[in-house]
């Protein structure tokens, strides 16, 4: 097992700045609060000595981060199945189903993936806080497919670090409505959260910047079958940018994948749709492949996932339809 520790070499251009705000800028998955702390505690260190928060850094200083043992979690482990793809002592990648929210929250406190990998798991890291152990990154309740999790603070930082240099691959499939003009395409558009509905995003010019590039694998009637892969991991991205395009992934209540899409239809058509959203009344997106980079056996490490039955039968029963 590796130990629980990292070294950063500030550059030889890099100018002054504080001790704190260079981690935050380099730790990109570990809060401030969990920085400070570490500061705090001592387990950082500037050319081995212990400093404050405020250190102006300079260039050549080694800079080393300790990562104590991560505390047991107030999380209650549950015995939830879960379809793990690969396991070793650093980190797991995990199919999750549809329907499973990823973390306890607000009106979701158990039958989380964190219930399950926490009775699964001895430890998971601690870094994105104490009800998100282990979580690198994410996948909204409905949504299917692979996520990499990670056993121990170091390495979930170098994971993540891959993760904001866009390093990691990740690629999706997903079901949206019609057919579109352009088979093949970027799309790059900023994302903030929406001025009156929190739980949704949109596009701004002033949010972060998200780019996802798609492909049209199948056009079905009244949708196609779509690859994308993303170059950032913005919260919803995909589902926005596609509905941005007048194309919402397939059953997405939220950005119009869903009651919208009846206008216009004939008779026949509207009672077949209703009947495919009463059917599969879960967005159709799927994240079906993940490959970074393992921050301990420093290969190239690739995972695949089957697509999930529902989506399947979607398309099945699409593709035969005579609509």
């Amino acid at each position: 097992m590796q130990e629980n520790n990292i070294e950063l070499i500030v550059p030889g251009h890099h100018g002054k700045e504080r001790l704190d705000v260079y981690l935050c800028g380099h730790l990109p998955s570990v809060t401030r609060a969990k920085i400070k702390k570490l500061i705090d505690d001592n387990d950082v260190t500037v050319n081995e000595l212990p400093t404050k928060a405020g250190h102006i850094i300079r260039p050549g200083e080694i800079i080393k981060i300790k990562f104590p043992d991560t505390p047991k979690s107030t999380l209650e482990p549950e015995d939830i199945p879960l379809d793990i793809i690969y396991e070793d002592d650093y980190l797991l990648v995990v199919n999750k189903q549809p329907g499973m929210v990823v973390h306890p929250a607000y009106g979701n406190k158990t039958g989380t993936l964190v219930n399950a990998l926490l009775a699964h798991c001895n430890r998971l890291s601690d870094v994105g806080g104490q009800t998100r152990p282990g979580l690198v990154h994410r996948l909204d309740k409905d949504t299917s497919g692979l996520l990499v999790i990670a056993k121990d603070d170091v390495t979930h930082v170098e994971l993540a670090k891959q993760l904001s240099a866009r390093k990691i691959e990740r690629e999706y499939r997903a079901v949206v409505w019609k057919h579109l003009k352009e088979k093949e395409g970027r799309i790059e558009a900023a994302l903030a959260r929406h001025p009156k509905d929190r739980i949704k995003m949109t596009i701004n010019p002033e949010g972060k910047q998200a780019v996802t590039h798609y492909k049209v694998l199948e056009e079905l009637p009244l949708a196609s079958y779509v690859k994308l892969n993303l170059e950032t991991g913005r919260t919803h991205q995909i589902r926005v940018h596609m509905a941005s395009l007048g194309h919402p992934v397939f059953s997405d209540s939220t950005y119009g994948g869903r009651g919208k899409q009846l206008a216009g239809m004939n008779t026949e058509r509207t009672k077949f749709v209703t009947r495919l959203l009463k059917k599969f009344n879960r967005q159709m997106l799927h994240a079906k492949s993940i490959g970074f980079v393992h921050p301990a056996l420093h290969k190239m490490m690739r995972f695949d996932s089957d697509i999930p039955g529902d989506m399947q039968e979607l398309l099945e029963t699409l593709r035969n339809s005579g609509v």
